[in-house]
């Protein structure tokens, strides 16, 4: 493991670590009472810098005792005005932003700039941020600028709750890697453009989170660096092509990601073999659908193909929701909507008007009196995390033949505004019926136990 040192220290951590800032103090006449205070004061901050920073991974760490499992939110003490002229990897001209180009010793160029950097130490374990995007001209489909904006929108609302930072992009990085495979330049870029995070989420723009109150169990990816939702046994005994969904993963920021990057790039378009490799995925995955190389595709042949050498590091997650198919999910979200009422009616605390800053107090609240050691799957009494309209392209209207096109768009309104609901909640709105956007309804001060 690689630890972070600025100068003499070496710092650990409290994950609810803040910077306490300095205080003014009564002015004592005695000098010697004055020299022992201050002697005190400073012993006192010595122990705290020694115990105020969080580990931060596998790849780059340092030392905690691993009590935290939370999300990390706005921390006081990062100063975001403080960049020395010290030379870091920003200033290498051989470094480059680009897919074409590997990048070598990242967790060594990530520790230099956290040493350069230590207010962003507190806090950086689980530090995230979540990229999404789409296309860079206006949709073919008639509503189908409004349905992105209204994914968008979603991504925005859970990151402002859970404290993670965002990016979208709307161009490709790269002319030939497009469609599905330009999430993996925007993925690169980001890495490099936010040192400061542990984690990179990537979400496409056609999934949405239906839980703004779940965050990942971070807890449990300590030793992964790639998180997918998916199944190993359909990965290597029924050899599908399905067996994984590369629409939604987290990946850490470490030198381990940037080289599966790499290799993952080298089966898509900018692959002289861009076409054989087509064949080979066709040849080991009878089901897939087309001759195309694809970045889903080609992450299943890497863990069926290099088992050793992935699978310890890609977590495939299948005990909830990490990304759900939404033909199985949207019928359900009526009921669901019931039991999580039916919760509120039971405990008057998940009842209580609170400010949307401490949406996670009673979050934890209703996981403590009502969810825990509930899973997130199908017939789960929890809400699904993620929805994910696989096949229904509300961009280019080019839908699955297997369904028609107003299943899809009912059904991405019904899951909008039934996430919608959980946020509006705290401005103290909600959509009474889930089929409508607007107008909304405001909420009984004491509801649902009050009326409409």
């Amino acid at each position: 493991m690689v630890s972070i040192e600025t100068s003499s220290q070496h710092y650990q951590s409290s994950p609810m670590a803040k910077y306490a800032g300095t205080r003014t103090r009564p002015v004592i006449c005695f000098s010697d009472v004055v020299l022992f205070l201050g002697g005190a004061f400073m012993s006192l901050i010595l122990v705290w810098s020694f115990f105020s920073f969080s580990s931060i991974s596998p790849n780059l760490t340092v030392k905690t005792d691993g009590s935290s499992s939370s999300s990390t939110k706005c921390y006081h003490g990062i100063d975001t005005n403080h960049d020395p002229t010290d030379p870091v990897y920003y200033d290498d001209s051989d470094l480059s932003y680009t897919i074409e180009k590997p990048v070598k010793n990242w967790d060594e160029k990530r520790r230099r700039w956290f040493n350069l950097h230590p207010s962003f130490i507190p806090g950086a374990e689980n530090r995230t941020v979540m990229v999404t995007g789409s296309q860079s001209s206006p949709c073919k489909n008639p509503i189908g600028d409004h349905l992105l904006l209204r994914f968008f929108k979603n991504k925005v609302d859970y990151c402002r709750i859970h404290g993670h930072d965002i990016f979208y992009s709307n161009a490709l990085l790269h002319p030939k890697m497009n469609s599905y495979w330009a999430k993996l330049p925007a993925v690169k870029a980001a890495m490099i453009a936010h040192p400061e995070a542990e984690w990179i989420w990537w979400v496409d723009s056609d999934a949405l989170f239906t839980d703004m109150d779940f965050s990942p169990p971070w807890r449990r990816y300590k030793d992964h660096n790639l998180v997918v939702h998916g199944w190993p046994g359909v990965i290597y005994n029924d050899r599908s092509w399905t067996a994984l969904n590369a629409g939604v993963f987290l990946i850490r920021n470490c030198q381990w990601s940037m080289e599966l990057i790499d290799t993952w790039t080298g089966m898509g378009p900018v692959s002289p073999e861009y076409a054989k490799w087509g064949q080979i995925q066709r040849s080991i995955f009878k089901d897939k659908l087309f001759p195309e190389s694809d970045d889903q595709t080609a992450l299943i042949y890497l863990l069926y193909k290099h088992r050793e050498e992935y699978y310890p590091k890609i977590y495939l997650e299948g005990d909830y929701y990490f990304e759900g198919y939404w033909l199985e999910i949207v019928p359900g979200l009526a009921n669901v909507t019931e039991r999580y009422l039916e919760m509120e009616r039971e405990d008057a605390t998940l009842r209580r008007r609170h400010a949307e800053k401490v949406s996670e107090r009673y979050a934890a609240f209703r996981e403590k009196r009502f969810l825990k050691g509930e899973r997130g799957g199908k017939g789960s009494k929890r809400r699904p995390f993620v929805t994910h309209f696989t096949g229904c392209q509300p961009c280019s209207g080019d839908h699955n033949k297997m369904y028609d096109g107003d299943t899809c768009w009912n059904g991405m309104i019904k899951a909008i505004n039934f996430a919608d609901n959980q946020v509006m909640r705290k401005y103290g709105f909600v959509h009474s019926d889930l089929g409508k956007t607007s107008p909304l309804q405001h909420v009984p001060f004491d509801y649902p136990d009050e009326p409409w």
